[in-house]
Order: C-alpha cells, then sequence, then structure tokens
C-alpha cells in the first residue's frame, strides 16, 4: 500500500515519525511539506525525509491564497504520479482538496477547532476524522463531517511528541550552568487564526526587569517577531529562532512560558512548571490548567511572582502528576493503524 502524508508544522512532523516507523515496515510511503524555515531546521535535526512542495503563505490572506493555489497545482502533479491508497494529515487544505480532486481516501488528525478557517476548508472534503476525546465532535461536526466519521482518543497529541528521542550532546542556548533556565516561547503571528496584536512583549519585560540574573531564552517564530523582540530588550536576554529540538531545550528548562500551543502541552506532560499566557485559547489548554499541569496567566506581574515561587518550592508533586496523566492517554497511532486495516 501507498500511503502520502502531509507535513505542515513542527508538531506534525513530530507526530508523523511514530506513524511512519508504525507503518513503514509494511507500506511505501511518501512525505511531503512546504517551504517553512521551522519545519525544515526540524526536518534536519531529526534526520527526517521531507518532499518541499510549495511554500507556506506567510500573514497576508492575498499571499496564502497564492501559495495554496500554487501548492496545489504542484501537488497534484507529484501526487497523481506517486498514486497513493490512502492519505494521511494535520487537516492540510492542500491535501484535502487534492486528494478529494484525485478521489483518494483521506484520514487526518485534528486538535484544533479553533483554526476554524482550516476545518472549513478540510473537514467537509475527508473520510475520518481522529481527534482527543477531551473536545466534543460536535466543535468538528459542524464544519461539515458527519459524528460517525470522527474517531475519538485518549490522549492529546503531545503524549505522542514527548515520546521521541533525542540528541542529548547537541549545544544549548542556556550559558550560566549555575541560573536557573527561563524558557519563553512567542506566540504564532502569522496563522489566520491569530491575534494581531502581541501579548508576550510585556511579559518579556517584566521577566526581563525581575529576573535578569536567570538563565532567559526566548524562542521566536519569524525574523521580522525575533528583531522586533531584540530591538525592545538588547541583550538583557537571549532570543533565538527554532533551531533546537523543543524537547531537549524543554528537558534542560526549569520554568517554560508558552502561548498555549504545542511547547506548552508538551511542557505540562514532561511535568516542567509551566505557565500559559493563553495567546490562542483552545480546549487541550483549559484542559491542562484543569489537570493543574498549566498555569494560565497573562499578567506579566503575576508570571513574574508566580516563576519566583516556583524557583523557591519543590517540583515533584507537579511531576507526579504529569506521570499519572500521562500513564492513562492511550496511543493514537493505533486507532490510526485499524482505521487504515479496516
Amino acid at each position: 500500500m501507498k500511503i502520502w502524508i502531509d507535513i505542515l508544522t513542527p508538531k506534525q512532523l513530530l507526530f508523523s515519525e511514530p506513524i511512519i516507523e508504525k507503518l513503514g515496515k509494511k507500506h511505501n510511503i511518501l512525505c511531503t511539506s512546504r517551504n517553512y524555515n521551522e519545519v525544515s531546521k526540524l526536518a534536519k535535526i531529526r534526520d527526517f525525509d521531507l518532499v518541499f512542495v510549495g511554500k507556506h503563505g506567510g500573514s497576508d490572506k492575498k499571499s496564502k491564497l497564492r501559495a495554496s493555489i500554487d501548492r496545489m497545482g504542484k501537488l497534484s502533479r507529484k501526487i497523481d504520479n506517486f498514486s497513493p491508497d490512502i492519505v494521511i494529515s494535520f487537516c492540510s487544505p492542500e491535501a484535502a482538496r487534492v486528494s478529494f480532486g484525485l478521489g483518494i481516501k483521506h484520514i487526518a488528525f485534528c486538535d484544533s477547532p479553533h483554526a476554524s478557517a482550516v476545518m472549513r476548508l478540510t473537514l467537509p472534503l475527508i473520510q475520518k476524522l481522529l481527534i482527543p476525546s477531551i473536545i466534543p465532535k460536535n466543535e468538528f461536526s459542524k464544519y461539515g463531517i458527519d459524528k460517525k466519521d470522527i474517531i475519538s482518543y485518549n490522549a492529546i497529541d503531545a503524549v505522542v511528541t514527548i515520546k521521541r528521542k533525542i540528541n542529548q550532546q547537541r549545544s544549548l542556548p542556556f550559558k550560566q550552568a549555575d541560573r536557573k533556565n527561563i524558557l519563553i516561547r512567542a506566540e504564532e503571528e502569522e496563522a489566520a487564526y491569530a491575534s494581531r496584536s502581541s501579548r508576550i512583549i510585556p511579559i518579556i519585560k517584566q521577566i526581563v526587569k525581575e529576573h535578569e540574573k536567570e538563565n532567559i531564552v526566548i524562542l521566536g517564530r519569524y525574523t521580522k517577531q525575533i528583531k522586533n523582540i531584540q530591538k525592545i530588550i538588547g541583550k538583557k536576554a537571549k532570543v533565538v529562532k527554532m533551531t533546537f529540538d523543543g524537547k531537549y531545550l524543554l528537558s534542560n528548562t526549569d520554568i517554560f512560558i508558552g502561548s498555549g500551543g504545542t511547547m506548552t502541552a508538551e511542557s505540562a506532560l514532561m511535568g516542567i512548571p509551566t505557565i500559559s499566557y493563553n495567546a490562542v485559547p483552545n480546549i487541550i489548554e483549559n484542559f491542562l490548567v484543569k489537570k493543574y499541569l498549566v498555569k494560565r496567566e497573562t499578567n506579566p506581574k503575576k508570571i513574574s511572582r508566580h516563576i519566583k515561587n516556583v524557583f523557591e518550592s519543590s517540583n515533584a508533586v507537579n511531576q507526579k502528576r504529569a506521570k499519572r496523566v500521562v500513564e492513562q492517554m492511550e496511543n493514537p497511532i493505533e486507532k490510526l493503524n485499524k482505521i487504515i486495516n479496516e
């Protein structure tokens, strides 16, 4: 059997690794992506074989449209030639349109019903959708997929990605070994669902002001965003591009401040003290807050105060809580394998 997997983000790449490990022994798999800096860099770090087709459209709606149209044209020719039996994606609009046009069955994963534009473009065209059970099916069915075609699994996606093996020998951006490591992830700015106003700048300013003696590292996403942060804080903190495996960074972090997305969930399940400034409110982040694995806070002074409290207390209880939550989750890849076999 031939399988095409379309991968658009770093999280999707990491989630695809165990899929390939499970299915690659029996099936011929083609993995495609688009020219997007964070994905291409992570692919090199993870030694992941990707065929790049088209590019990321940036933040402008017209640019997104042109990039998507161009990518669909190129993909349609490549995929028609590859002739897969099944398509797997994470609600890729281009994969949905191409698979529909070529009459190929499409199975998708998704934990982001808040990405309404992507949901509208993909869900009416796919055959099966796999979702975390903490998200009600009607959050997806309202976009045009029948509830009977939605399969739930008892896990969140981060439980898959945190199990990956990492290279412990790579260099780290944390320089002083005798200091605490504070890792901050800047919010998404170019997704269709993203807010155009930055929440992270006031938070960074406050952390730098009150914790200047610690190792403060800010993970930027885009060149313009990184330059803007560097201009504001100068040399008071280290601003870097995502040229690291996120799990490696997190495993060396004393506290993580995230926007509520993938790294926030990974950090929480790894038992690392985690604060979410909730840039994009979503059900996964809400679940982690309710499990007391994530502290939700948007006030910069309160965030800084919480960091101080974390540094003055033991993390043993939090680690035990995270371990218990992870142990209760199932492997979504087994659900996928069952659907393919059926």
